[in-house]
């Protein structure tokens, strides 16, 4: 566990994060809210997930007062979604670029959403919000086939790796 490899990481978070977004912006309101069956209920659910997960971490990273968890009052616009979660996701790049590796082994203590807390070091925290993130995103991609949106590439992390780091 390096800086150099957390940032290397949170980089690609970013790039797959931000083609899931460009996605985002060509889909109509009626495919953007309709009802499907996966972990949440529309692609707009999902996005609302993975960007308030993004965004608690980060606030209990910075031991940020009241962090609120998006998920549970978002009702903005599908622009305002996904300008945050690219706020987020730039957050979390950031965060980890400017963190020194000393802090990786302190514990973070976090709220659950349904209340009660946890405790888990700060390289625990990074590396599950990652795997959320992108596990996420995966659901993201079938959703998006199931309401007809078919003009994707791969956010493989290979991919990343082979296009921007060769």
């Amino acid at each position: 566990m390096t800086q150099q490899y957390f940032t290397a990481l949170a980089a690609y978070n970013s790039w797959a994060n931000n083609k899931a977004m460009a996605w985002l912006y060509e889909l109509s309101n009626e495919q953007w809210e309709q009802l499907l069956t996966s972990s949440f209920g529309s692609v707009m659910q999902t996005v609302i997930h993975i960007a308030s997960a993004e965004k608690i971490w980060i606030d209990f990273w910075t031991k940020a007062p009241n962090p609120i968890y998006l998920s549970s009052h978002f009702g903005g616009s599908k622009t305002e979604l996904i300008n945050t979660w690219k706020t987020a996701s730039a957050g979390v790049y950031d965060f980890i670029k400017n963190c020194p590796e000393e802090y990786y082994s302190t514990p973070v203590t976090f709220v659950y959403p349904r209340g009660g807390s946890g405790q888990l070091l700060y390289w625990q925290t990074f590396a599950h919000i990652l795997n959320h993130s992108t596990y996420h995103r995966g659901q993201l991609v079938t959703l998006l086939r199931q309401v007809g949106f078919t003009q994707m590439s791969s956010i493989d992390l290979a991919t990343y790796y082979l296009t921007y780091l060769n």
